[in-house]
Parts: structure tokens; C-alpha cells; sequence
């Protein structure tokens, strides 16, 4: 079953405003959710500023390494130079020693061990690169919230890599792109959108391994995103209320309540919609549709 839910509001009397006891707990809620925000705002920045720190160590740690790999290419090419020459040597002291430190040092064990190690290295240092450039792209480095044009895709993948320690014991991500042009939007406005959807996903998946689903589309001037999960699923009581500020279904201290509904604030902020499909048992996709181009850019 499908449903586009209307606009949550933060308490279901507050539009009669009647009750200063339910006003009481409207505000006190209203600023919850304020702070919650400010808290993921300032998670961003430090985020960011970690990125930064870590990026430049990183940085002359890989360039280092990739002279070191050249310079060990030389010392093989006289290190095999050196063993030609030990021909000639044959018969003296001298070739007796060094057959016996060629022995006590596993010389061509090193030969073919050391290039391995230093591939494997290589590939290691290239990933905490790649890891702090997606963390770079969620907090979005030196962002001043203006609507910019973004590759979805690109802020998708550097999420899912972000919060992959969620997902990689949990279930195997399957992405099923299709075409999708330069969206106009805050881009890590909607990279928190993209990790909310993420990490429910996972947490959904209530067996041994289970299958989160990412496809991308556009059409009539909108780009659409789904994550779909094949997890416990969602009772249509639940559904109903998913984007309340506040309503979780977690233990308590698991979850505040507020990550589908900021979620569902930041897809309306960019007018768009956020639509969920699913049943007990069956998974859950949410949809998340929004403009190609942001309708206040393209005022004249």
C-alpha cells in the first residue's frame, strides 16, 4: 500500500490552540526538534573539520608512499644487478657470505612479498582518501546553504560510504541507477535525507543478511531517489505516523523520533514529496521526488 502522507504536525491539537497545556508541550517540543537540528548542524561541521585535519596528513602520507614505491623499483633494478654479479664471485668467501645472508634473510621471499605489501598499503591509504572526500562531500566543506547544481548520485554514494559500517553486515546494496541530470537543491540538506533513509534501511532488516535497493530516475522536470529494503516492514498504524516529529517505534534510547521527520521538512523545503510503500513482512521503499530546478532559482 502506498501513501503520500500529509505535512506532520508537532501536536494533533495544536491548530485549536485551546489547551495552554497542549501549547505548553507543542513549544517544549517545537524546541526539541530546534536543538535535535542544531545538533545535526554542528555534527556537520565537526565532520567537516575532521575531513580537512585528516586530509592533509593523508595527503603527504600518499604522496610519500608513491616516491617510496619508486624508489624501491630502483633499488630492486641494482639488487638484481648485485645477484648477476654474483656469478663472477663464485668459489670466494665472498659469495659464501652472501649466499648465507641470502638465506638468513629470505631474499626472494622479500622480492615477492614487498611489491604485495606495498599494493595492499597503496589501496589502504587510496580508501581513507576516498573515505574522508565522501565525508567532505556529506558535510559539504565550505557550504554557505545556496542552492547549488548537484550530482544526486555523486551525494548518494558519498553517503552510503559514510554510514556503510551500518550497512555491511547487514545487507548487500544493489544500485539500480537510471539517468539523472544536475539537480538545483541544498545539497547537504538532502545528504542527510539520503543517510536517514540509509540507516532505517538497515535497521529494518531483521534477518541474518537482507537486500537494500537503490534506484534513481527523472521525468516532467523532477528527479526521484528510492531506497527499498526487504526488512520487517512498516503496519499501516506506523505508516500513518512515520514522519511525526518525535514518533519512533525503538526502545527507548534508540532513536529520537526525529530523522524521518526532518527528513520529510527538508524534501517539502525543496518542494518536493516523500512517499512510502510497504507492509509487515514485505520491506519498505521510500520515494523522495523533487524539482530538477528549484521554483525560486527560476523565478525571474
Amino acid at each position: 500500500m502506498e501513501a503520500r502522507l500529509p505535512a506532520p504536525a508537532l501536536c494533533p491539537s495544536c491548530s485549536q490552540a485551546s489547551d495552554p497545556a497542549d501549547l505548553d508541550l507543542a513549544l517544549r517540543r517545537a524546541q526539541e526538534q530546534l536543538v535535535q537540528s542544531e545538533k545535526l548542524a554542528s555534527i556537520g561541521q565537526l565532520a567537516a573539520g575532521v575531513a580537512h585535519e585528516i586530509n592533509n596528513p593523508v595527503g603527504y602520507v600518499f604522496s610519500n608512499f608513491t616516491t617510496l614505491e619508486r624508489y624501491l623499483k630502483d633499488l630492486f633494478r641494482m639488487l638484481a644487478a648485485y645477484e648477476a654479479a654474483e656469478e663472477h664471485l663464485r668459489g670466494t668467501p665472498a659469495a659464501s657470505r652472501l649466499a648465507a645472508l641470502r638465506r638468513e634473510i629470505e631474499l626472494d621471499y622479500l622480492k615477492e612479498d614487498v611489491p604485495t605489501l606495498m599494493s595492499e598499503t597503496l589501496e589502504g591509504i587510496a580508501r581513507v582518501r576516498k573515505i574522508v572526500q565522501d565525508l567532505k562531500d556529506f558535510s559539504h566543506v565550505d557550504a554557505d546553504q545556496q542552492w547549488e547544481w548537484t550530482d544526486l548520485h555523486r551525494g548518494l554514494d558519498s553517503t552510503l560510504n559514510i554510514v556503510n559500517n551500518e550497512i555491511k553486515y547487514k545487507a548487500d546494496v544493489v544500485k539500480e541507477y537510471g539517468a539523472l541530470p544536475e539537480v538545483q537543491c541544498l545539497a547537504p540538506e538532502m545528504n542527510q535525507v539520503f543517510m536517514n533513509l540509509l540507516v532505517n534501511a538497515a535497521q529494518a532488516i531483521d534477518k541474518p543478511r537482507g537486500r537494500i535497493t537503490l534506484r534513481s530516475g527523472a521525468a516532467d522536470g523532477e528527479a526521484w531517489v528510492e531506497v527499498e529494503d526487504d526488512g520487517c516492514g512498516i503496519s499501516e498504524e506506523h505508516r500513518l505516523r512515520i514522519f511525526d516529529p518525535f514518533f519512533t517505534t525503538k526502545p527507548v534510547g534508540a532513536g529520537t523520533g526525529l530523522g524521518l521527520s526532518l527528513s520529510y521538512g527538508i524534501v517539502r523545503k525543496h518542494g518536493g514529496r516523500m512517499e512510502v510503500d510497504s507492509e509487515p513482512g514485505r520491506g519498505s521503499r521510500f520515494r523522495v521526488t523533487i524539482p530538477v530546478r528549484h521554483e525560486e532559482a527560476a523565478a525571474p
